[in-house]
C-alpha cells in the first residue's frame, strides 16, 4: 500500500508544483481576466497549490514532520472542491471531471497517509547517560 501512495503522491506534487508555478509565474492579469477572480486570489491558490505539491513529497522524503502530508492532502483536496466548482459554469461537467479525479486521488493519500500507511518519523538514537563526577561513589 505504501508504494501505491507514493506513486499517487509523486504524481499530484507534479501536478500542483505545475498548476502552482503556472499561476506564478504567468501573467496574473490575463488569468483574471480568464476566470475572474481576483489576482491577489489567483496569486494564492497558486502558492497554497506549490505548497502543498512540496507537502506531498517532503516529509516523508526527510522524514521530518511526516505528519504534514496528510495535512497538505486534505488542503489540496479543498482546493480541488474550488476547482470542480469553478470549472462547471465555465467549461461545463465533463472538464470538471480532471479536478474532481485529482481531488479524489488526493483524499486517497490523505485517508491512506493517515491510516493505512502513516509515514515515519526520523527514529532518534538514544543519547547515551553520563554518570555525574564523584555520584555512585
Amino acid at each position: 500500500m505504501s508504494k501505491v501512495l507514493w506513486i499517487i503522491q509523486v504524481l499530484l506534487a507534479a501536478i500542483f508544483l505545475f498548476a502552482g508555478g503556472v499561476k506564478l509565474a504567468m501573467p496574473v492579469e490575463d488569468m483574471a481576466k480568464q476566470i475572474g477572480y481576483s489576482a491577489a486570489f489567483l496569486r494564492f491558490i497558486g502558492v497554497a497549490e506549490v505548497l502543498g505539491g512540496l507537502g506531498m513529497i517532503l516529509p516523508g522524503l526527510l522524514r521530518i514532520r511526516t505528519g504534514l502530508t496528510p495535512l497538505a492532502a486534505a488542503g489540496l483536496v479543498i482546493i480541488m472542491i474550488g476547482a470542480v466548482a469553478v470549472t462547471i459554469p465555465l467549461q461545463g461537467v465533463v472538464m470538471s471531471l480532471v479536478p474532481f479525479v485529482v481531488g479524489i486521488l488526493a483524499a486517497f493519500v490523505a485517508y491512506g497517509r493517515w491510516k493505512l500507511a502513516p509515514l515515519s518519523g526520523r527514529t532518534s538514537s538514544p543519547q547515551p547517560q553520563y554518570r555525574q563526577a564523584g555520584a555512585g561513589r
